[in-house]
């Protein structure tokens, strides 16, 4: 009997129920060649279905050492890990599985029952759709599934309740609050999370961070306007800021004009996030013979893309267990001569330390186009866009407008260039149109639902696909929907995914609508990249102006709205032309490459040049 052979009966023992058996036959392979890496495997399987998963690991491990290129020993050691409670090491095996075969159902399986394990809950319906895709009827994947998808509405909805029961218990515990109005925002309920927040600030007024919180979070509703933001800022900074005003010392930097400067930038996150993505390029493009770069960084969960900034910098600070009196003495001992602050009102930011002046110049940047309302903070960069004239009225920071482009999307940086390829037009295979927003769903408000119903009303039989947390924000948005005449049925959810996967969700959307008072940002210039235009509406405050900004920089203006009934109007009309979609999809990757959207070398000699005009005017030239 061959050894092919023997592997064929072991595998109808196997197949049989009759392990013993299996065994026994694989071990007398192994005990006239060693080099058997299937059997072995197959060993290591049945160690699995017996329950010896510590016995199993070791046998697939040598498997793998054996033949390397399997992805059903990757995938198999996935299963044995995860019933060993190694969560992380099995999703890297399963990964691994999957890096070597994409379309391996079971492999899909295995990654989304360890990601469940591990409380990813979203990221392993991801992988059971995936699993049914290739292979429909999928058992275990079917029933996973099912379970998976009530365990997410379970957990979304019992951590606020558990929220709500901890503020209700103690009226005075403002991290209660606080915490609360993290989820509500993280699901959508801006209303709700601003209420939790102004709560928070007012049990616990003096917590900068608190404000902070709240501020933020008011950009995305639609009531506050440019000079309510501002008001608010400036309110922020009569109580948190202006009070540190005693500890700000004279500065002793050399005034030389066209010395190398010494840039300081200040971010706590500095990873794979919209801010570390877009201080990326400008870090690793900066000219070394004008510029020394410093980061200031505290980052919680570093990764690839925190690396990579590390490495490009010239000097990396870890100020995460720093305070910042202790941050501000360094900064001036590093003798920075002008300071970034990368990250606004986001949280969580270091606002307090700007407050004290460590640096001559300071500036704020990247995090969103708005303002801090600190006079600490003597500028702000913005593009003709964003901030049209007029607008400068609605800041306490000077704006200098960089020439084209507030954003630079980053080929480099984002991994773009193993991005999933643009795909064909889905309209030409389900025969409909499909709109969609992968925005943050807090976002999609009363106005946001009202317009894109209307949308939705003037082409027949188009759907609806967002990106939305479970629970109670989908039963909300559903009903939101259906009081406006759209049915269920016409919206489909996904799932927080990992970013691979997130990108190759605009294979489900034909036309994507914006969102406003606050529009797309990094989420449009991705949507952008995967070939999907998006119809924006220009709103009245920088951030829901970035959707002019950048369709401008693609010379995209029919995607452009003033008014909401423009905005239904032009998106009707868009989804109408199918072919005029599928062709513009077609070439909007290569439009974005060639468009000062991804030019990062004339991004970064725009922010030099501010950061030269921002010098000359403190030194007096």
């Amino acid at each position: 009997m061959t050894t092919q052979e023997a592997l064929d009966l072991g595998a109808k023992f196997h197949a049989a129920g009759h392990l013993a058996e299996a065994e026994s036959i694989y071990r007398k392979i192994l005990a006239q060649d060693p080099r058997q890496s299937n059997a072995w495997h197959l060993l290591g399987v049945i160690a699995i279905q017996a329950g010896k998963d510590d016995q199993a690991e070791k046998l697939i491990r040598q498997a793998i050492a054996i033949n390397p290129g399997n992805p059903a020993y990757y995938s198999n050691l996935c299963a044995a890990l995860h019933n060993l409670g190694r969560c992380d090491e099995a999703i890297d095996c399963g990964y691994a599985a999957l890096k070597l075969n994409i379309e391996f159902a079971d492999g899909w399986v295995n990654l989304g029952q360890a990601l469940q394990k591990k409380g990813m809950i979203d990221e392993a319906i991801g992988a059971y759709r995936r699993a049914l895709e290739l292979k429909p009827g999928h058992d275990i994947a079917m029933k996973n599934l099912f379970v998976a998808h009530q365990d997410a509405d379970k957990k979304v909805d019992s951590q606020v309740a558990a929220l709500k029961a901890a503020a209700e218990r103690d009226a005075k515990n403002a991290v209660a609050h606080r915490d609360l109005g993290y989820v509500y925002q993280t699901n959508g309920q801006i209303e709700l999370a601003i209420q939790s927040f102004r709560r928070a600030c007012e049990i616990d007024p003096n917590n900068a961070a608190f404000h902070s919180d709240l501020l933020a979070a008011l950009h995305f509703h639609p009531d506050y306007d440019a000079a309510a933001l501002l008001e608010e800022a400036r309110g922020w900074d009569q109580r948190h800021g202006q009070p540190l005003a005693k500890s700000i010392r004279p500065h002793a930097n050399d005034r030389t004009e066209n010395r190398r400067l010494r840039i300081g930038y200040v971010a706590s996150e500095f990873r794979d996030h919209p801010v570390g993505r877009n201080v990326l390029p400008l870090i690793r493009q900066h000219d070394r013979r004008r510029f020394e770069v410093f980061c200031y960084a505290e980052v919680a969960s570093p990764d690839a893309i925190t690396g990579a900034i590390r490495e490009k910098c010239d000097t990396w600070r870890d100020i995460g267990k720093a305070t910042d009196a202790r941050v501000a003495g360094m900064i001036r001992e590093d003798g920075i001569d002008i300071l970034v602050d990368l990250m606004l009102h986001m949280h969580p930011n270091r606002l307090p330390l700007f407050a004290r002046k460590p640096a001559p110049v300071q500036v704020t940047f990247i995090g969103y186009p708005g303002g801090t309302g600190l006079k600490a903070i003597d500028y702000r960069l913005t593009d003709p866009y964003l901030d049209p004239e007029g607008a400068d009225q609605h800041y306490v920071e000077k704006s200098i407008r960089l020439s084209r482009s507030f954003w630079c999307y980053d080929i480099e940086g984002m991994s773009l260039d193993e991005s999933p390829p643009v795909g064909p037009l889905p309209a030409l295979k389900r025969g409909c149109i499909t709109f969609g927003s992968l925005n943050n769903p807090c976002k999609i408000n009363a106005g946001v639902v009202e317009t894109w119903s209307k949308v939705l009303q003037g082409v027949e039989g188009s759907r609806l696909f967002l990106l939305a947390p479970r629970g109670s924000f989908r039963r909300e948005i559903l009903a939101a929907f259906a009081g406006q005449g759209i049915s269920a049925d016409r919206i489909e959810f996904a799932g927080r995914i990992g970013r691979q996967k997130y990108l190759e969700l605009y294979y489900n959307i034909d036309l994507g609508l914006d969102t406003f008072p606050y529009n797309g940002h990094t989420t449009s210039l991705d949507s952008l990249w995967m070939g999907v235009p998006t119809v924006t509406l220009v709103g009245k405050t920088a951030a829901g102006r970035a959707g002019l900004s950048q369709m401008s920089n693609l010379d995209l203006k029919d995607f452009v709205a003033t008014t909401p009934d423009q905005f239904i109007k032009r998106a009707i009309k868009l989804a109408q032309d199918r072919d005029a979609l599928a062709q513009l999809r077609s070439d909007l990757r290569g439009r974005m490459k060639s468009s000062p959207l991804m030019d990062a070398a004339r991004f970064t000699r725009d922010v030099e040049a501010a950061y030269r005009k921002m010098w000359r005017q403190w030194i007096g030239k």
